[in-house]
């Protein structure tokens, strides 16, 4: 983990959506970083195509994350 720094407009900004979308700034700005890093990496994504990819890698550590747990849970039984 490191600090960035950036503009003092551009944290208002963080902060402001950030209180909007119930989030931390720093979850704000990791979000935004996401979605700049996986529309760099796919120029041809729609910002609907970069969200269900988000959603998608979501859903999919979700169920690995539920996997795991049962996993353990019956180890441990």
């Amino acid at each position: 983990m490191g600090i960035v720094k950036i503009s003092e407009h551009l944290h208002e900004q963080a902060r402001v959506t950030a209180k909007a979308m119930t989030r931390s700034i720093n979850a704000q700005a990791e979000h935004w970083m996401k979605i700049g890093l996986l529309i760099e990496q796919n120029p041809d994504m729609s910002y609907t195509d970069v969200l269900k990819h988000m959603m998608d890698e979501a859903k999919h550590a979700d169920i690995e994350s539920q996997q795991t747990t049962t996993i353990l849970d019956k180890k441990a039984g």
